[in-house]
């Protein structure tokens, strides 16, 4: 059952008003390391119930004509084809993904930085396939001695020969695919050349977690460690805030650790060593005081974390993770006294699935009815699962059916020995076309149809790995689903 415990207008306001102040800072001039998902942050719409899952962007939309944006990527990611996990596609797709979302709701696009581009060919490719399109593409190269030679990264063979990206607006918008794609040295690099010029511009970074001003072991925070278990992130008191403030703040392991560095670089180039007292004044993030209520979050927060474990566990199965990842997700749900049977649809489904040895799936209902559904010889357990829960919304009784075998029939013959695509059950979203076609002649089918948009924010889970096809349409329906870490068949080839 959702409850909102976040102000999300609130949180807008007040993030809007302290960019603003920081903008004013520095001569007018800002450059805001933008971390973290720019759309769809469904972790943060989890953990903070009622946050917009596209709350930067709303946020840069705030800024109008203030504002510009520019896209960093490593050569290396482009080169190796890294893929972004939640999408299935890869880097520089996703780049061109933002750009075009960014564009038709009105956000100026700056440009793309090729980052640390040592000559891979694939960097190359893709540095043309944008500049014929009209788009504007920098490269910046590898510096020798960074991040810890100060002095040549500082200097016209450091930060100096990488090429200077024209702005215009007051606060640019430093973004990217994912981590490790330079937007800090960026951020930096375009700082040199602006004091080069005699533009005395600021940097700021904006990440939503950890959240700096609650409790390190606040169930938000830890949710955080949880959600970046594999990179081994580490939510700690920042010290550097502590002894110049005497202020407890959370920060997390990697900016800490890098913040010496930054602060020297951003002396040299600023000539000023106070701009800075620790990582934590260098954050912009305001997501602490839209909390409106701290037990609904503390509760969703819990919840995030045991999705984790099953997410992790999924992953280390087909050979995408590391088992130590869940191994530390575990000691963060023995922190917080956390069991797999907190999430109240796990047991319905795995009881589900030992009645009916097979794929079953349990869903809670926005009441907290619990609804299941398994695998039959025409539909998938997600196909069963969502037809179940419509009609328990609509209140249409369990024996009658929504779409007649002999709608359904046709569809499963079409992909077996037309297609041939040997599969055993419709999809979700087969199931979902056919019953929205039925909706047009049959009043029932069209009664239980508009109660889909009901299932938003509710939870599921199954007791087998999904395939990927529901998965992703489970998601696009706005359900929270984990699985059970293991494969439906003993088939080799899993999708």
């Amino acid at each position: 059952m959702f409850k909102q415990g976040f102000d999300n207008d609130l949180y807008i306001q007040k993030q809007k008003w302290y960019i603003n102040e920081r903008i004013k800072k520095f001569d007018n001039k800002l450059y805001l390391e933008f971390g973290g998902k720019l759309f769809d942050d469904y972790h943060a719409a989890r953990v903070l119930p009622g946050f917009d899952v596209n709350g930067k962007v709303r946020l840069l939309r705030e800024f109008n004509d203030q504002a510009e944006v520019i896209f960093c990527i490593n050569a290396a990611d482009i080169e190796k084809k890294k893929i972004r996990a939640d999408f299935g596609i890869t880097y520089d797709m996703d780049v061109l993904r933002l750009i075009d979302h960014l564009r038709s709701m009105d956000i100026f696009v700056n440009s793309v930085v090729i980052t640390q581009f040592s000559g891979q060919p694939s960097a190359e490719l893709f540095k043309k396939k944008l500049e014929l399109r009209g788009e504007k593409v920098y490269i910046h190269h590898p510096i020798k001695g960074y991040p810890l030679d100060v002095e040549r990264i500082v200097s016209d063979d450091g930060y100096g020969s990488n090429a200077y990206i024209e702005t215009t607006r007051p606060l640019v918008v430093v973004t990217a695919p994912g981590p490790s794609s330079g937007k800090l040295a960026t951020c930096l690099s375009q700082l040199y050349h602006e004091h080069k010029r005699g533009v005395m511009a600021g940097y700021a970074k904006f990440e939503t977690f950890p959240i700096w001003n609650i409790p390190l072991k606040h169930p938000v925070n830890i949710a955080y460690e949880a959600a970046t278990a594999d990179l081994r992130d580490v939510n700690m008191i920042d010290p550097f805030h502590l002894e110049a403030y005497g202020e407890k703040s959370v920060n997390y392991n990697r900016d800490i650790e890098v913040f010496p560095v930054v602060k020297n670089i951003l002396t040299k180039i600023t000539g000023q060593s106070d701009i800075y007292q620790s990582p934590t004044d260098m954050g912009v993030n305001m997501a602490g005081y839209g909390i409106a209520k701290d037990d609904i979050v503390q509760d969703a927060a819990k919840q995030e974390i045991i999705r984790r474990y099953f997410k992790s566990r999924c992953e280390y199965k087909i050979g995408r993770g590391e088992a130590e990842t869940t191994s530390r997700i575990e000691s963060l749900m023995n922190e917080l006294k956390l069991s797999v049977n907190d999430r109240v649809v796990v047991a319905p489904a795995l009881k589900k699935a030992e009645e009916c040895n097979c794929h079953s799936m349990a869903l809670e209902l926005p009441d907290g009815r619990i609804v299941t559904g398994k695998n039959t010889d025409l539909l998938s357990a997600a196909g069963a699962l969502i037809l179940n829960s419509i009609k328990a919304l609509a209140g249409i009784e369990d024996e009658v059916l929504l779409m007649s075998p002999t709608v359904l029939e046709p569809i499963l013959e079409m992909k077996n020995k037309v297609l041939g695509l040997k599969q055993e059950a419709l999809t979700l979203s087969e199931v979902l076309t056919a019953l929205s076609i039925c909706a047009g002649t049959n009043d029932v089918a069209k009664r239980a149809y508009s109660f889909i948009s009901e299932l938003k924010n509710c939870e599921a889970h199954s007791s087998v790995i999904l395939p990927a096809t529901d998965d992703e349409d489970l998601r696009c329906l706005g359900i929270n689903v984990t699985c059970e870490a293991e494969f439906a068949s003993s088939n080799l080839y899993f999708n």
